[in-house]
């Protein structure tokens, strides 16, 4: 390397003549300076060519320069690298190479703003090359120091990046403090985006090569390719695969833009550059579409809080402010968007002496907000949609897609983006235009009757409030009225609230007379037997399916009590709720409520085939419940036994998971756990066998199987085959997505052909599930997001592929 770099400098500083401007380039000897601002003398040292230079860079702000490298033959001087881009200086500063071979920035008062790393070996000069590499040279001609070694946020041809290596994007086009952005070359050699906090914070990657091998470099090579060169001598291309462009015909780099693109730019050096215009022309971008980028589940997104992500007509993201907001920062529009009136409150302290704010919905199409909603609506129309949020004190935005789900959002709102291939529609609560004022509102709530009996109570104050008499008389009406009307719901609801958040504890007397001696079996399992019974309630009964669990040891008493204390606070529409319990000597029973339609095995693998639009609900469903025990209980919940057995489907086909008899509980403090192995052959994550650690990554993979089963109709493990390729109905999906013949799985199913594409997404997240890596497993809600088209889904690598270039 180093006799090679030897031999490029020693061409270049013989090519040193003179230019055909008449200006002559040298080596910059110890003790030569630039002075940034003064005319009579030189402010930049240039290459042999005259294509780059080094010195003050003049900034936008009055008086204020950068100590950079920038292309010198352009009318636009871009910069490609910079010393100072946190602290630029005045008029007056200096740089010197001292004659004790350091090169040092001070400003206009004399001090020290940079200086690079001390060296060794003695300095003999330095130079500024034709490759855009400023390089300083020891007395036995070796480099010992050069630009390209600490980048900026760009990179040239000619220019090799190992690991680790960081490129950090500026704030702005004219401001080049650190931004927002990161690529790193990471030591386990993963190229990867980042965004970075103000107070340089990492968020989750928003990009990544997943090149997880060794001795990878990055390399921009002199014919214009752009690629990662892999272990295995294999190129992982950041730019155009073919078709590069010359670097003798055109300018090039590679920069991460201050909104987070890494793009690679081309220029024509001559106006025989064909259709390129004489500017800088954008040739590729990671990611493609900044917008679309997978939602941070944390942090701001691509234009921070509040704010919407679009392309404009040259494909390069911009950053918008809805109706009714404004960007926190004119001059910097990544900043976000806040809102520009009072926003609806929930609480009145009753100083507001003026009439209440009207607020009304404004419609965005092709808008959406991934993250911040609070609640969703099944079935529920766009204007149903419209005016529950509007009711609802709480809610700021609702989005509303085709499916007729509703998700309500409060503020903040995080990676919003607007996309013709986006499925849903914003709407966003606004001040009315015909409200003159922005005090709060009073409050209201989903429900519009509790707000018209509040607004009849306030016309029939001010109408009686001439009379003290009649005044008290109308608050003793009300007082009786609303207790009355307490007193009714909570008579009405005492049958609920027996069976409801307050589990029930059943004598065994009881269960078995309701369900006639455990009569009428309903399933069985490896942890017990579930049972149809009917429990008699105050005025009505209620069919219930009763779970006898095994015997327990003793020492599983505790575990047992634990376990119910738990599950009582569990609580989601796709969970089987579970109504109570008997533990009552050796007896432990669970009491769930019943699912008319049974288990989905039934409907999935029976007679009865379910629509291709129903098992996809059926999927996003179990997707979310998973995501509930996983992330919003309060005990995080490990189910280890997901499978078609144990979703069971009410009468609207809605899934909810059950069986929570096996589930492994994690204490708030606890994330991992090892265990001996539960669960179903066939639905079982690899690392069961392999003594690892156990996280939720494990439902995460019995998901993936189960997907598999839910698209093609199947179990997954199928050993009466005729053809033994298909047994295992996971490898044979793995291999025909491999080879592209998808449709083969599904050649008998025209509804799943007429939605291809929707199949083809659903089996690459499947794909993401089931790796054997479970590092590589996304988490359910990531999981959710790309089965329901809100995040882009990468290609999935074969799920054997990471252990194999490890073992």
């Amino acid at each position: 390397m180093a006799s090679s770099v030897f031999v490029l400098i020693l061409l270049g500083f013989v090519s040193l003549l003179p230019s055909v401007n008449g200006q002559t380039y040298r080596n910059v000897s110890l003790g030569s300076s630039l002075s940034a601002g003064d005319k009579n003398s030189s402010s930049s040292w240039v290459s042999p060519s005259g294509e780059f230079a080094f010195g003050f860079h003049p900034l936008p702000q009055v008086n204020l320069f950068l100590l950079a490298i920038w292309y010198d033959k352009l009318p636009e001087k871009t910069v490609v690298w910079y010393a100072n881009g946190n602290n630029p200086v005045q008029s007056g500063s200096k740089v010197e190479l001292t004659t004790g071979g350091q090169l040092v920035l001070r400003d206009h008062q004399g001090r020290d703003v940079w200086k690079q790393d001390p060296l060794s070996g003695n300095i003999s000069y330095a130079a500024m090359l034709d490759t855009g590499n400023f390089v300083m040279v020891s007395t036995s001609f070796e480099q010992v120091w050069q630009s390209f070694d600490f980048p900026t946020d760009t990179i040239l041809p000619t220019q090799i990046l190992g690991s680790p290596s960081i490129l950090s994007s500026r704030l702005s086009d004219t401001n080049f403090s650190k931004g927002r952005f990161e690529l790193r070359l990471q030591t386990d050699n993963n190229l990867v985006l980042y965004p970075v906090s103000s107070r340089k914070k990492s968020y989750p990657a928003y990009w990544a090569s997943n090149t997880l091998t060794t001795g990878d470099l990055l390399i921009f090579n002199e014919s214009g390719a752009v690629y990662l060169q892999l272990k295995n001598s294999t190129r992982f291309n950041l730019g155009p695969a073919s078709d590069t462009l010359s670097t003798r015909d055109f300018y090039q780099r590679m920069t991460l833009e201050f909104n987070g693109v890494f793009s690679l730019f081309v220029y024509p050096k001559t106006s025989k550059g064909g259709s390129w215009p004489q500017s800088w022309s954008v040739r590729s971008s990671i990611p493609q579409n900044m917008c679309m980028i997978g939602p941070q589940e944390v942090g701001p997104g691509a234009c921070g809080f509040n704010s919407i992500c679009e392309l404009d007509q040259d494909g390069k993201p911009t950053c918008l402010c809805p109706k009714g907001y404004t960007y926190l920062d004119p001059n910097d529009h990544l900043q976000g968007c806040k809102q520009s009136f009072r926003p609806q409150g929930c609480e009145s302290d009753g100083s507001n002496k003026g009439p209440e704010p009207k607020f009304e919905m404004m419609a965005m199409v092709n808008t959406n907000w991934p993250l911040a909603d609070f609640d969703l609506y099944e079935s529920m129309s766009e204007d149903d949609c419209r005016e529950a949020c509007l009711v609802d004190c709480l809610c700021d935005v609702a989005i509303s897609n085709s499916g007729n789900q509703c998700w309500m959002k409060r503020l903040p709102l995080t990676n919003g983006r607007r996309d013709r291939s986006i499925d849903a529609k914003a709407l966003i609560k606004v001040l009315a235009a015909n409200s003159t004022t922005t005090t709060s509102p009073t409050p209201s709530h989903l429900g519009g009757k509790k707000n018209d009996r509040g607004t009849l109570l306030v016309i029939l104050w001010s109408f009686l409030g001439s009379s003290a008499f009649l005044n008290l008389l109308l608050l003793s009406l009300v007082l009786l009225g609303l207790y009355l009307s307490r007193h009714k719901k909570k008579k009405v609801g005492s049958d609920s609230e027996v069976y409801g958040a307050i589990l029930s504890n059943f004598s065994y007397k009881d269960l078995e007379k309701a369900t006639d001696g455990f009569k009428e079996v309903l399933g069985r399992g490896a942890s017990g037997t579930v049972y149809k019974g009917l429990l008699p309630l105050q005025n009505s009964s209620r069919f219930v399916a009763v779970k006898r669990l095994d015997k327990l040891p003793k020492d599983k008493d505790q575990e047992f009590k634990n376990e119910m204390q738990v599950i009582s606070r569990v609580h989601h529409k796709n969970l089987v709720p579970l109504l109570g319990f008997c533990d009552e000597e050796h007896h432990r029973l669970l009491v769930y409520e019943f699912m008319n339609n049974g288990s989905l095995s039934r409907l999935l693998l029976g007679g009865s085939k379910l629509t291709w639009n129903q098992r996809v609900q059926i999927a996003f469903g179990i997707a979310r419940g998973l995501i509930y025990l996983h992330e919003a209980c309060q005990t995080q919940i490990i189910h280890c036994d997901i499978k078609p057995e144990n979703v069971l489907l009410d009468e609207s086909l809605t899934p909810r998971i059950a069986d929570f008899g096996l589930a492994k509980l994690l204490r708030a403090e606890q994330t991992r756990t090892t265990t001996g192995i539960r669960g179903t052959k066939g639905y079982v994550a690899p690392e069961w066998f392999k003594s690892l650690p156990i996280t939720n990554k494990v439902d995460v993979y019995s998901f993936g199987i189960l997907l598999l089963e839910i698209i093609f109709c199947r179990k997954n493990v199928q050993l009466n085959s005729d053809k033994e390729e298909q047994a295992i109905l996971s490898d044979w999906v793995c291999d025909c997505y491999e080879e592209g013949k998808l449709g083969v799985l599904v050649e008998d199913d025209e509804e799943a052909l007429g939605d291809f594409k929707k199949v083809e997404r659903l089996v690459k997240v499947a794909i993401w599930c089931i790796q054997e890596e479970p590092s590589l497993r996304p988490s359910m809600k990531r999981v959710s997001q790309m089965l329901e088209g809100t995040v882009e889904v990468p290609r999935p690598p074969h799920p054997s592929s990471y252990i194999s270039t490890i073992e």
